[in-house]
Formats: C-alpha cells, sequence, structure tokens
C-alpha cells in the first residue's frame, strides 16, 4: 500500500469545478473526487505557507511546533509525517517545495552533520528528498531569496535556457519587445510565459513524480509515501501558452467584498487593506489580469493530474495507493479588498480536500461530500492508519479521517482552530505591538466564525449561516455576546490541551503508575510492616560484613 500526498500551493477552494466554479472545469481532479470523499470545509492550521505546511507535516499546531512564519526554522527533534512512516515500515520521499527551513544551531548543537541521513531528514521535514525545489528563485539587490539550489533552474538550463536564473527570465516572464516582461508585475499576468509548456513548473514536478513512482515499481521497493508538492497557482501569476488565454474576465468569479468592511474596520483586517498587496488587489484591472492567469495555472495543473492518474491507472497503482489532493492554503484575489492571505475569511484558509482511498472499505462512500470540520493536521493520523502504524495521540493532534473514508459518523470535533503570527509583518510595528502580542486565533464551528486578537485588539465575528460572504464583523456587537463568550470558552480549551508532553504516552504514563515501589522507592512508609515484604526484602537482613 502507497500514498501519493498531493499539495498545491496557493490553490483556492472555490476554483476547482468540482467545488462549484462555473467556468473552470477540472475534470481529472473531478475524477480523483467520483473515486474518494471531497470535504467541503477542511481548514488549514495557518493562512502562511510555511506555518501551514510544517503543520500538515508534523500534524500539530503551530504553537506547539513552533513555526510561526516563513522562514522560521523547525526544530530538531520535531516528530514528522516521515518519521511516523517509515517506523510503520513505510518509506516517505519528496517531489517539490516544502518551505522548510532547517534549524541549523540545532544541527549543529548536537552534532549532527547536514549531509547525514539524520541531518538531512532534519532538514527536510523528515522527508528523503527525490528533488526538493522551492521554486521561488527571486533575486534582488542583496541576492536571492532561497540561497538553496535549484534543480528546476539546473532542468532549464539543461533544456538550453541561457543565463544564471532561467526560473525567472522565462518560467516566470513573457516578453515586452526585446525585454523581459517579469511575472512580479501583475500587469504581464496576462502574456505567455517565455516557455515551452513542457518545460514549466508543473509538468516537470509530474515528470519528477511518474519517474520516481517508476523506479520504486522496477525495483520491487516496499511501502512508500511520496509527497508531491506544486509550486503553482503560486504567484508570480504567469503561464505559459496555451493556458494564458483560455479564460478572460467573463471567467473571473464575482469579486466578494462591501464598502461596509472598510468603515471602522480591525486594526489588523484594516493594516491588511492598506498594505501595497490589498491597495492592488483592490483594483479591478488587476483581478482581470491575475484571476484568468490563476484560472489558467489550475486548468494546467488538472491536466498534469491527468497524467499523473493516467499513469496510476496504467501500471496498477490506483488500487493500492491512497490519493491526496489539497491546498497549503488559499488566495484572497481581492475579496475582502485583499490579495495573498494571512486572515480567516474562507478564501483564505479553507482549502481544497479530496481523499482517495483505495480499500474495499471505503467503496460506500465514493464520490460522496463530507462536510465534518477537518484539520489539515488530520492528514498525519490518516496517513499513518494507513500504513498500519500504531496511534500517537500524544505527538499528533489531528484527527484520523478513517471513519469518514469509510462511511462511519465518529465522534468528531465541535471547532476548528487556525493561528497567524504577523510579528514579522510592518503591521505589527504599526500598531505599536510587541511581537508576542502580534498574533491571531481563529475558532470556527458549524455556523460562527470567530477571530481573537491578542494586544488587547476587539474580536471578530461572522455568522456563516446569515451571512456566508463574511461581510458583516459582528465581534463588538453586544447582542452576540454570548456567542463571543462561547468562543472564547472553546480557545481556553484548545490552549489547555496537552501539547508538549511528546516522549510519553498516556498508555506508558498508565503502565508506570506505581512501579517505582519495585524499584525501592518507598515514599512516606513508617514501617516495613506497611507495605509488601516484597517490596522490602532489599530494605531488609542483617548489616553486610566486610
Amino acid at each position: 500500500m502507497n500514498i501519493l500526498y498531493i499539495m498545491f500551493d496557493q490553490l483556492r477552494f472555490d476554483y476547482l469545478s468540482c467545488a462549484g466554479h462555473p467556468h473552470l472545469k477540472t475534470p481529472h481532479i473531478d475524477g480523483l473526487a467520483e473515486k474518494g470523499v471531497r470535504f467541503t470545509r477542511a481548514y488549514v492550521q495557518s493562512p502562511t505557507c510555511g506555518s501551514s505546511r510544517m503543520s500538515s507535516y508534523t500534524g500539530r499546531y503551530p504553537s506547539s511546533h513552533g513555526v510561526q512564519f516563513n522562514s522560521y526554522p523547525l526544530k530538531v527533534g520535531e516528530w514528522t509525517v516521515g518519521d511516523h512512516l517509515r517506523k510503520a515500515g513505510m518509506s516517505c520521499s519528496l517531489i517539490g517545495k516544502t518551505h522548510m527551513v532547517a534549524d541549523a544551531a540545532g544541527l549543529e548543537r548536537l552534532g549532527l552533520a547536514p549531509d547525514s541521513v539524520i541531518g538531512v531528514r532534519q532538514s527536510e521535514c523528515g522527508f528523503d528528498p527525490y528533488v526538493r525545489d522551492d521554486g521561488l528563485w527571486a533575486e534582488g539587490p542583496t541576492g536571492f531569496y532561497d540561497q538553496k539550489r535549484s534543480p528546476y533552474n539546473e532542468y532549464l538550463k539543461e533544456q538550453g535556457y541561457p543565463g544564471d536564473n532561467p526560473w525567472n527570465d522565462f518560467a516566470n516572464a513573457g516578453i515586452e519587445g526585446n525585454d523581459i516582461a517579469s511575472g512580479w508585475f501583475m500587469v504581464n499576468a496576462d502574456k505567455p510565459a517565455n516557455i515551452s509548456e513542457e518545460d514549466s513548473e508543473t509538468p516537470w514536478l509530474t515528470t519528477k513524480a511518474i519517474e520516481f513512482m517508476e523506479e520504486k515499481r522496477l525495483n520491487g521497493a516496499g511501502p512508500w509515501c511520496a509527497h508531491l508538492s506544486y509550486i503553482k497557482p503560486h504567484w508570480p501569476y504567469i503561464v505559459p501558452a496555451p493556458y494564458h488565454d483560455m479564460y478572460g474576465p467573463d471567467d473571473v468569479l464575482p469579486v466578494v467584498r462591501s464598502d461596509a468592511e472598510r468603515e471602522d474596520a480591525h486594526p489588523v483586517f484594516e493594516g491588511m487593506m492598506n498594505n501595497q498587496i490589498g491597495k492592488t488587489f483592490s483594483r479591478e484591472e488587476v483581478r482581470q489580469k491575475v484571476i484568468p492567469a490563476y484560472m489558467g495555472l489550475i486548468k494546467q495543473a488538472d491536466d498534469q493530474m491527468g497524467r499523473l492518474f493516467a499513469y496510476l491507472e496504467e501500471t496498477g497503482r490506483m488500487q493500492d495507493t491512497m490519493v491526496v489532493v489539497t491546498s497549503d492554503h488559499g488566495d484572497y484575489l481581492g475579496d475582502h479588498w485583499l490579495g495573498e492571505k494571512n486572515l480567516f475569511h474562507e478564501p483564505s484558509i479553507k482549502v481544497p480536500l479530496i481523499v482517495y482511498d483505495p480499500r474495499a472499505q471505503a467503496d460506500a462512500t465514493r464520490g460522496s461530500t463530507c462536510d465534518a470540520l477537518v484539520e489539515a493536521i488530520d492528514l498525519a493520523p490518516t496517513f499513518l492508519e494507513f500504513a498500519g502504524g500504531a496511534p500517537v495521540g500524544h505527538i499528533l493532534e489531528g484527527r484520523d479521517l478513517t471513519p469518514w473514508l469509510q462511511g462511519e459518523t465518529p465522534e468528531w470535533r465541535d471547532f476548528a482552530v487556525a493561528e497567524f503570527d504577523y510579528s514579522t509583518m510592518p503591521l505589527c510595528a504599526k500598531l505599536g505591538l510587541a511581537p508576542k502580542d502580534a498574533r491571531l486565533f481563529m475558532v470556527t464551528d458549524a455556523r460562527w466564525k470567530f477571530m481573537h486578537a491578542e494586544g488587547g485588539l476587539p474580536a471578530m465575528l461572522f455568522d456563516m449561516q446569515n451571512d456566508p460572504d463574511e461581510l458583516v464583523d459582528l465581534g463588538r456587537s453586544e447582542a452576540h455576546q454570548e456567542v463571543i463568550t462561547l468562543m472564547y470558552d472553546r480557545l481556553r480549551q484548545w490552549g489547555l490541551r496537552m501539547s508538549q508532553r511528546t516522549t510519553l504516552s498516556d498508555a506508558q504514563i498508565e503502565a508506570g503508575r506505581g512501579k517505582s515501589g519495585q524499584k525501592g522507592i518507598l515514599l512516606g512508609v513508617y514501617e516495613a510492616a506497611d507495605v509488601s515484604s516484597e517490596l522490602t526484602e532489599k530494605l531488609r537482613g542483617p548489616v553486610p560484613q566486610g
């Protein structure tokens, strides 16, 4: 049994046809949904890439694993899905991006060589890297954003693309006369990227995934998990022909925002609406340029899913491989006067999640949807169950999805939680906050979505039953104090969870109760007769003679 764990970067829930998009057709992803279960309320644990991914890879919340934003190292020793799966006899490999930053100081402190097996796994989120490429080879006045080598740039050079950084010059740029029309400038989003479509990032990673699976097939390898982590449809928003002009303004979903959102807005919300990204995406001409390119990137991704799923069918792997399609977060695309992600509205924090379980026990749920409150951290325990491993609830904070996949209705969570730390953003200083106070927490249930802001700032609250577009903030409404109190009670309940005792399980603790007496530790005993003679045998008898 194998696992193909597919993650896209910045793929919005509602930009798939199986989620109801009227113009963007994604038949291959739809086809997987017809074979499995589509979860309609799946939430990531942070709306920013690095933090969200580390939660998915560890099965733990950001405040547990410590990666609260991009470029925060994942501390040495943190258990990952790769560690759990290897213990269960399944290998775990990476094809694509992770946004992982290694804990270099921790490796050095423990004397772990970065190029050793342990050192590599500690530096790669617990994965064995088949190919690692985070796909952000931007270069500015002080150098490259990412200092690692780029396998994708090396591939492009092998294909004959000139220059030191063809990712920048070709894969993510068009042409304007004789000049580069960089994808970083969204005015160029409607231009075709200056690259052969088959050489662009999504086909390249798909080819690498097929190569990986073919090597495993030919070598007769044991069970494997392959994390195929795509670079797109993340910005820069530019896509090669023929995908660059498949969609136009008439295909763009209507913007979701209101003028009332700008009136007396929450200070964090106001700050994000008025930063460079928010102001740019608030312009309709920007949306009309960007979103058709974004849709083209998704259409290209779906076509590559066709290649991938055809390979699985042809080789018989579809019969013994769990396939998951999801994303690390969404993209506002101008909704709520915002771009990027960084807050907790549905376009940002809710993601697609489709799980195909090949086992016969899942036959009854094929093609169904599930409205349960699911968190991205639920995938790690689901994978562990599929691999035949024993549950490790003292480490993994997510819940196994298997019962939902097999038609059961398990006891489940009443609310989902996400976190966001904006201490590295200029907004933190603008609001006069210390880094420890620049934190947001989301609690959402079947009806309500609540946001707590540290630093003495007000809460936000949305009634998703009567206001599904989340346009009216009720966080300062006296009439909703009962709901706000309930949400604070839930946040307190979540905050009191046992999350740091990862070296001993409950079962180990229970099994060890009262055993100290067997090892000669007798506390509170007045005389030997007060306890079993077996426990005092080593404490009685004549004085040894020298």
